[in-house]
């Protein structure tokens, strides 16, 4: 099962691709972080995530997505913007006919730490060793895309 794991965001959306295999083992397949200008205007920042969501998903076929829920901000733009962006992704995942599984921040964080109030620190850490990395991935919104994904091979059954 290949699964693509990402982390929303409007300047920055964290994305990861593994592989899970029959003997549950996973395999990093590739990763990266989409930017967007700030100083564009959100319905072309908009655009250029929905357009490189769906080029990720024609060249490494995932059979899923896996992507944090929105959770309440103290900056009610910022969780506006986060949540239109998620909009895109979602749609764009849904045109390609894949499966969709959300998870919350708590349900990555005791996932992949074993903590549900692990730090990005933490969480980074552990991507690193599960996956057999060099080095923690960057941006964070890499690393925890990575663990998105992770999240979802850990918790369905294939």
């Amino acid at each position: 099962m290949r699964i693509l794991g990402i982390d929303p965001g409007i300047g920055r959306m964290g994305w990861g691709i593994i592989d899970k295999g029959k003997s549950s083992e996973v395999k990093v397949v590739s990763y990266g972080c989409v930017e967007t200008e700030p100083n564009s205007d959100i319905p072309g920042r908009l655009y250029a995530i929905y357009d490189e969501v769906c080029r990720i998903i024609d060249e490494y076929r995932p059979d899923a997505l896996s992507i944090e829920d929105l959770f309440f901000a103290k900056n009610v733009k910022t969780a506006f913007s986060v949540g239109q962006a998620r909009g895109v992704i979602l749609l764009a995942a849904s045109q390609k006919n894949l499966s969709i599984h959300v998870y919350t921040p708590l349900q990555v964080k005791s996932a992949v730490a074993g903590y549900g109030k692990a730090d990005k620190k933490q969480v980074g850490q552990m991507v690193k060793l599960t996956l057999k990395l060099a080095k923690i991935p960057t941006p964070d919104d890499t690393a925890d895309a990575l663990a998105i994904a992770l999240t979802h091979a850990f918790t369905k059954r294939y």
